[in-house]
């Protein structure tokens, strides 16, 4: 899978051979999901820098936590990687008593990262498109599943064992966190017969920097908040649109956790308190046009972006969607190879 060469770098940008720098802390994170101007002052105030390294799937962020050699001080992941990797003690216990900022966020929200991390960011997943290629906004995951002759060869879909799944078993009227073999079968056949319209399987905010993928791109699985992404990538504001299908989808969180591995581990949890106090919450928030899950973040963002149907999804489409739970092993294995193969079949074209 493309995910791999990503992981290669990754894993040579955290590997040690020999102590960290005391200066600096290491956060593995998505491309483009924090205000590097926040980073530039934890920097400015402190003296401490933050090295980052990007992943573009889950499956590559897991690869990279695994390794025990990885210098990895904080992570961003999603609630179910922070539970389970918390469980695995790869990653630190947080409460109030060592990040402060914990206490603006309701419990509701703090205890789906399971006591191993601060919510960081929440919101949706759905259909990414092209507004000035697809006129009429896609309302179903059936437009992407079984889209219309004019999009072969032109949608990005996703190598990861779990989002990449939302799109056939949300059609299907199926849980996302489905494991038997039955409901995979009919997902796999939906995502087979989908194959030929599929330009790549890599992340879109990472395909789209491709001169050869990107502007042949019209439709994409992503995540809310990506289309912003997408628009700066490409220099064109509102280009990119987003929505959510009407069967509904998976509504996400992402947790920011500290290594328990980490050398800088107190350092590391300053930084964390940095990014999560209100204030800055708030700042990431409007920079990436993404939800807050912290109630004081919250009360000081403008009301525009509190009321924006594509930041802050509407009720009714949170009512129908579902929360990620961890899969079985035997699921992971069978979602992998269902991913695998059908990249390699896009690879061979």
């Amino acid at each position: 899978m493309r995910g791999a060469f990503l992981a290669a770098v990754s894993l040579a940008a955290f590997g040690t051979t020999g102590p960290a720098h005391a200066t600096t802390l290491n956060l593995l994170i998505w491309e483009a999901y924090i205000d590097e101007q926040i980073l530039a002052d934890w920097t400015a105030e402190t003296g401490i820098e933050v090295r980052q390294t990007f992943y573009d799937s889950g499956d590559v962020r897991d690869e990279i936590l695994a390794d025990p050699n990885a210098n990895v001080d904080v992570v961003v992941t999603n609630e179910n990687g922070a539970r389970l990797y918390g469980k695995r003690g790869v990653i630190a216990t947080l409460s109030a008593d060592n990040v402060p900022s914990l206490k603006d966020y309701a419990e509701s929200w703090s205890s789906r990262c399971g006591g191993y991390g601060v919510p960081y960011l929440w919101g949706t997943m759905g259909i990414l498109y092209r507004s000035d290629k697809i006129t009429t906004p896609p309302t179903s995951w059936a437009d992407m599943m079984k889209p219309a002759e004019s999009l072969r060869g032109r949608i990005a879909m996703y190598d990861d064992h779990a989002e990449a799944f939302v799109a056939p078993l949300a059609l299907l009227g199926k849980s996302v966190n489905a494991n038997d073999n039955e409901t995979l079968k009919a997902a796999y056949e939906l995502m087979k017969a989908q194959a030929p319209y599929v330009l790549t399987y890599d992340y879109v905010v990472t395909s789209v920097q491709s001169p050869d993928k990107g502007p042949n791109i019209y439709m994409a699985l992503g995540y809310s908040g990506d289309q912003y992404t997408l628009n700066d990538k490409v220099s064109s504001p509102g280009l990119w649109r987003y929505v959510v299908p009407k069967e509904g989808t998976l509504s996400w969180l992402d947790c920011i956790s500290v290594s328990e591995r980490s050398n800088n581990k107190t350092l590391a949890l300053k930084l964390i308190d940095y990014i999560s106090n209100a204030r800055n919450g708030a700042r990431n928030a409007v920079k990436l046009n993404m939800p807050t899950a912290s109630t004081a973040a919250l009360a000081l963002l403008p009301e525009d972006i509190r009321s924006n149907p594509e930041i802050y999804a509407a009720p009714e489409i949170l009512a129908k969607s579902q929360f990620q739970e961890e899969l079985t092993v035997q699921s992971v294995q069978a979602r992998r190879r269902i991913i695998s193969s059908l990249a390699q079949i896009s690879d061979a074209r």
